[in-house]
């Protein structure tokens, strides 16, 4: 049987924090605050897996209020998930991503996220899809205090 899920996620961006999107770090003169690395693309994919999978979100398996979530790299929490759905008899078959930033530009970035999502998933990057998307300087966002990103994931269980 096979079986969709989204995932959303939104991180501020701050002085004196690296960036990470999609499992890998961007050279950029700001970071995203939150209480892991604060990858927004990793924790869309987990919560899409998770939805996939009715395993509930990210907050319910890795809670902010834990102290061992602290400043945790977010290829950890995905790599946590993907055990945690095969455990389930669950198999990725594919995620599509969007991530919305008005800065910096993803293209150049999006062959290696694919790369590593993929390892992270245990899935073919050729399975991933990734799109850079503005919101024209409209909002949080575009006025570059913010970035988001969006997933949605098709799974297969096995009986």
């Amino acid at each position: 049987k096979v079986y969709i899920g989204i995932g959303f996620d939104i991180h501020r961006l701050i002085v004196k924090r690296n960036l990470y999107l999609g499992g890998i770090k961007i050279p950029f003169n700001l970071g995203l605050a939150g209480h892991s690395d604060a990858d927004p693309v990793l924790h869309a994919i987990i919560d899409s897996l998770l939805g996939a999978c009715k395993l509930g979100d990210i907050g319910n398996l890795f809670s902010d209020k834990n102290k061992k979530y602290k400043n945790i790299r977010s290829t950890i929490l995905l790599k946590k998930t993907i055990q945690l759905i095969k455990s389930k008899n669950f198999h990725v078959n594919n995620i599509d991503i969007n991530i919305i930033a008005q800065k910096p530009k993803i293209k150049k970035y999006s062959k290696k996220m694919t790369q590593t999502i993929g390892r992270l998933c245990e899935i073919n990057p050729n399975k991933i899809n990734i799109k850079g998307k503005t919101t024209e300087k409209l909002g949080l966002i575009g006025k570059g205090k913010a970035i988001a990103s969006e997933a949605i994931t098709s799974v297969t269980k096995y009986d």
